[in-house]
């Protein structure tokens, strides 16, 4: 009997240490247009990074997709998914998984602009953009869905689009997703999730009142071992010439002012260590262009293994397409 109490006693102390807590769904926090975002939990030096190294890290097959009600109301492509609001006319949400591989662009932009059909209510038009004076912004980015035909015609899916300043489309927004493109190659894959900041009462365009956002945000998780990073974004949407680095946030920012719940499947420990905070320099801060496949020129630019050493003493599994061959860590 005392040695049956001790077994019981073991399998109720697992249970509590490796149960998960219910995700309690927090309202979105109204942001006004002319509100400046400020980023003061940023920071300025180098803070160390998540390290587990004790146990290999399994990354869920879900890991993007931010905690949901009812899954049921996701709907799944070929390469990234998204949660649609009627209301506004553009998805909550775009989350997926960017390999290095994937940005070794194989097909061009097809520029041909499509209702999506998997959104049961009906997505937004070309009625809605024509003569609005806005950009169609893609949430998830034709470069990163460049690398099968089927994946770049449904980056042209007005549920991934969203009524953006062409300054702010063509410019910060743009050199944000070149700078994720170059961090996937580095770091091999990374999980992306992006979208408008929604709220009441924001400017609308076309027949279907495709609300425009005064914010736009992009978190980003680097799961590749030994070292975990994550880090927010939080861009007015309107033109700047200012380093993105100081758009960057903490994910628990992200999450206060969107009410989303991002990366819930970590475990709890990794979860609130890597969202409460944000290490600038964990990351590069200079893009590189994507390869090309065919583009064989002796200019390719080829990421290697960091040459750095962990604290454990092993060599750093990071890739880098730094000159030295370090990595941001070990430069």
């Amino acid at each position: 009997m005392k040695n049956k109490g001790i077994f019981f006693g073991f399998i109720f102390l697992f249970g509590a240490l490796f149960s998960s807590c219910n995700y309690v769904k927090t309202a979105p926090v109204e942001v006004a247009r002319n509100e400046n975002v400020t980023t003061e939990q940023v920071y300025p030096a180098k803070k160390d990074s998540v390290v587990i190294s004790e146990e290999r890290a399994v990354a869920s097959p879900k890991m993007e997709i931010p905690a949901t009600e009812n899954e049921k109301l996701i709907v799944h492509h070929t390469a990234y998914s998204l949660l649609y609001s009627e209301e506004h006319e553009q998805a909550i949400w775009i989350a997926y998984e960017l390999t290095s591989e994937e940005t070794d662009r194989k097909f061009e932009r097809s520029d041909k602009f499509l209702v999506d059909g998997a959104i049961k209510t009906g997505s937004a038009n070309d009625g809605d953009y024509k003569g609005s004076g806005y950009d169609r912004g893609h949430l998830a980015p034709a470069a990163d869905m460049s690398w099968s035909n089927q994946t770049m015609l449904e980056s042209f899916y007005y549920s991934n689009m969203s009524p953006q300043d062409p300054s702010f489309n063509r410019g910060i927004w743009k050199k944000l997703e070149e700078l994720v493109r170059t961090w996937a190659r580095e770091n091999k894959s990374l999980y992306v999730v992006t979208g408008p900041i929604l709220s009441s009462n924001l400017p609308s365009i076309g027949p279907n009142k495709v609300s425009i956002p005064a914010y736009y945000y992009k978190v980003l998780l680097d799961y590749s071992q030994p070292d975990f990073n994550a880090i927010g974004f939080i861009i007015p949407n309107q033109g700047s010439k200012a380093d993105l680095s100081s758009f960057a946030v903490s994910i628990d920012k992200v999450e206060a002012l969107t009410g989303l719940n991002f990366f819930p499947n970590l475990p709890d420990q990794q979860e609130n260590a890597l969202e409460s905070s944000v290490c600038v320099p964990c990351w590069t801060w200079k893009a590189t262009n994507s390869s090309n496949s065919n583009d064989h020129s002796s200019n390719t630019i080829v990421s290697v293994q960091c040459k750095g050493i962990t604290q454990k003493g092993a060599r750093c599994k990071r890739m880098t397409l730094d000159p030295s061959g370090f990595c941001s860590q070990h430069h």
